[in-house]
């Protein structure tokens, strides 16, 4: 790459480039830093800079992941198993980027369980995250989802939130999920083996657990108000009724995160609010959950504003394309579900559509064979993070 004063200049040629407006066209793109500088003719004779030829691809914006928390697998593959939390997120970094994504929110739990969503694993995760930062290839942030019946952890999210450590603040309840399969002990059991318990003091802990209710809804309220008061988006997670989304929405919480019904999503759009629902459930052709609504269907309503890698990265990109694919939405709109919308639900007004002085964060996309989109490159704030093949 050339330096202009104190910028590098990257050249990508002959892509097809989608614009903000929903168009494609064929084009250059000159990055300078971590900026796009000109979209238009590639420069032609001599090279002066990095030159990446893309013909025959597609140049998109780079995905935006709110909430994705594969990386547990990467902490702990099995029961009681666990490696070390640089090494998961150095993993989880390289697939992040292979994936097209170039910015991600980690989905984070801090639950009142011990083990992998304990204290300890949440600190751990926070503390090495800032620590590698500058060394990975993804922009990457967290999205904590508080379960919200872990009322101890109040001061010390506030204080995170204080200091600018969370991006996204969720409240989760599985709770009633938990205590409804005390009846079901061995369906219990895989909950009690991950947060290093035996089935009998895991059932205790649930009992006592419930006993907290009445300060829930003061907590919630206090910590709602910490993250308004330091423009941290909010988001209320599986909200089950209208009802539960008006109550969150009145605590500022701008985001409905897997709503378990449609009447629930329109109630969101209906207060002005984004709703977010999961690729996997795109590119599965529904739910993993019994009885769960269909992410198409609601995109065909109108009712998706972004989707989510929840479980599995390449969920993403298969899900859009397949969006496109069986006509349910353009591919340009279907691409805004997971780079535009998503952008703009956190807060980030740099990223998410290709424009002069945006953020470089880009990626290329081979979409010879449609139902198998392959991602070829990605480029996070100017610079080539991930290449699938030789692209001189």
């Amino acid at each position: 790459m050339r330096a202009r004063g104190n910028r590098l200049e990257t050249h990508i040629r002959n892509a097809r480039v989608l614009m903000p407006d929903g168009s494609f066209i064929e084009a250059g793109v000159t990055i300078a830093g971590e900026r796009i500088a000109a979209i238009g003719d590639a420069p032609t004779g001599r090279a002066t800079g990095r030159v990446i030829g893309a013909e025959g691809l597609l140049l998109l914006p780079g995905i935006v992941d709110l909430h994705g928390d594969a990386f547990e697998r990467q902490l702990m593959p099995r029961p009681r198993v666990h490696f070390p939390t640089d090494v998961a997120l150095l993993d989880t970094d390289r697939q992040l980027v292979a994936n097209g994504i170039t910015t991600a929110l980690h989905g984070l739990t801090w639950s009142w369980e011990p083990g992998l969503r304990g204290r300890e694993a949440a600190v751990s995760f926070l503390d090495t995250l800032e620590r590698l930062r500058p060394t990975l290839a993804c922009d990457s942030h967290v999205h904590l989802r508080h379960e919200i019946y872990n009322i101890d952890a109040a001061d010390e999210i506030e204080g995170w939130l204080a200091e600018g450590r969370i991006r996204l603040l969720a409240f989760n309840n599985h709770l009633p999920m938990l205590t409804a399969r005390i009846a079901q002990p061995a369906k219990l059991a895989q909950y009690a083996e991950r947060a290093h318990m035996t089935l009998s003091a895991f059932t205790d802990l649930l009992h006592a657990v419930v006993e907290r209710r009445g300060e829930v809804d003061p907590t919630n309220r206090r910590l709602a108000d910490a993250a308004r008061r330091h423009r941290v988006a909010l988001a209320s997670h599986d909200d089950e009724s209208p009802e539960l989304r008006r109550h969150f929405h009145d605590l500022g919480c701008g985001i409905c995160e897997f709503p378990l019904n449609r009447a629930t999503a329109e109630e969101s759009r209906r207060l002005g609010g984004g709703v977010i629902l999961g690729a996997p459930n795109v590119l599965r052709g529904g739910s993993h959950i019994e009885g769960g609504m269909r992410a198409a269907d609601m995109a065909v309503a109108g009712l998706a504003d972004a989707l989510t890698s929840d479980y599995y990265y390449p969920a993403l990109t298969h899900a859009a394309f397949r969006l496109a694919r069986y006509g349910v939405l353009g591919l340009a709109d279907a691409w805004r579900l997971i780079s535009t919308n998503p952008a703009r639900l956190a807060g980030f007004t740099d990223r998410g559509s290709i424009a002069v002085g945006r953020r470089a964060d880009l990626v290329l996309i081979d979409d010879r064979t449609p139902e198998l989109p392959r991602v070829v490159a990605t480029l996070v704030a100017g610079r080539l993070v991930f290449a699938g093949r030789e692209l001189a």
